[in-house]
């Protein structure tokens, strides 16, 4: 049978009759009207026609269908999604239902911080056939939250850009991969739970001619991230004195160390050279966000086997662990909701180690716009890149 002059126009169609149908795939809508009941779509463009559908379609006036013609070289939209779904996907996502029209959402599969590997991403859309979009890199999500969508644009594609494209996202799998998060160009890491420990200090916090603000804002932080404080301190402007208040702190099992105010060029702000002092050699002072300038983070090693954090907090004859992060935090986050420390605190109990480029890294996107009504984190702050 001839195909309609209308056909001649769109590659890869064709008319056939309905009885050999079975198995096409609809190049269009088809509308169904019930006087008085229902008028809408019967069945979608896309839709595979199966055995059962021929009676439905006899009833609708169906005599011949217009559908696509998939070639050998070519895939449907719905088999294109599942194939560049999988391959986008790294550890803590799943797949939420089935394609609708060729599109799959990818959701959180647990509680945790977003990964977007952005240079693979870019080269995954930039085939054109194909396209995923995401949430923001270094958000927080929960489970079961949608944090990306996926899809092969034509009804029809050609597998060779469907193969492409599971190429470049898969790409990542390979453990020498550039810029490689684990597998996969979108992934949800596991954050923990902390054990926080928190230093204040300040003469004038000190001796109360001021009231502390700091403890319940850092309190509310921790807690919104499942942790604990295990300990609050308040310090003079003495570095003995915030060595000692640290190490008590360590003592008592505080697997996070947080210091405040002190980290200014004030002769009289000495926090971060008690954290010097503390043993802590892996220190970056200064971020490129504000509010958050003269954020300090640094590592202290330890090990096991010690009886005790001396300024070193390590015993020469014992076994290393993962270090212990310290966070400085200036004056900006006693008075500002958003800060630096929002940005970095979910990264460093997502297990990753931030340093003098990460913090570069955040200026693109690091100013605070100060909002009369603050809506973080949807709003462009730390949205770097």
């Amino acid at each position: 049978m001839c195909d309609s002059l209308d056909d001649r126009h769109k590659p890869g169609t064709r008319t056939v009759p309905l009885n050999e149908a079975i198995g096409t795939v609809l190049a269009h809508d088809i509308t169904e009207i019930r006087p008085g009941e229902f008028k809408g779509r019967a069945f979608k463009k896309g839709h595979v026609v199966r055995e059962e559908d021929v009676c439905h379609l006899q009833r609708l006036g169906k005599e011949n269908l217009f559908v696509l013609h998939i070639a050998e070289d070519e895939m449907h939209e719905n088999d294109a999604a599942y194939a560049i779904a999988h391959a986008l996907m790294g550890s803590g996502v799943a797949i939420k239902g089935e394609p609708n029209e060729g599109k799959i959402n990818i959701i959180a599969e647990r509680d945790g911080l977003l990964k977007i590997d952005r240079e693979m991403l870019l080269a995954f859309n930039m085939l054109g056939d194909v396209m995923c979009a995401t949430l923001h890199h270094n958000m927080l999500v929960k489970k079961g939250q949608t944090v990306a969508g996926t899809r092969a644009i034509p009804l029809v594609v050609k597998k060779n850009i469907i193969d492409e494209a599971v190429r470049i996202a898969e790409t990542l799998h390979h453990p020498l991969a550039k810029g490689g998060i684990g597998g996969g160009v979108i992934e949800v890491k596991e954050v923990r739970k902390p054990r926080a420990g928190v230093v204040i200090t300040g003469n004038e916090i000190y001796r109360g001619t001021i009231k502390d603000a700091f403890a319940p804002i850092i309190a509310r932080k921790i807690e919104e991230v499942g942790g604990e404080i295990v300990g609050v301190y308040y310090a003079p402007d003495e570095k003995e004195f915030i060595v000692d208040r640290l190490c008590e702190l360590l003592n008592a099992g505080a697997d996070l160390l947080i210091t405040t105010g002190g980290m200014s060029v004030d002769p009289d702000d000495v926090t971060r050279f008690a954290i010097r002092d503390l043993g802590v050699s892996d220190i970056t002072y200064g971020s490129a966000v504000l509010p958050g300038a003269m954020f300090l983070v640094g590592y202290l090693e330890q090990r096991t086997g010690a009886r005790g954090h001396g300024r070193a907090g390590l015993d020469p004859g014992s076994r290393t662990l993962d270090p212990i992060p310290i966070l400085g935090i200036p004056a900006c986050g006693m008075y500002a909701k958003i800060t630096i420390f929002d940005l970095v605190l979910p990264r460093i109990l997502a297990g990753e180690k931030i340093g003098r480029q990460d913090l570069a890294e955040l200026g693109h996107g690091g100013l605070c716009m100060k909002c009369e009504v603050c809506r973080y984190p949807v709003c462009p702050f730390g949205k770097s890149g």
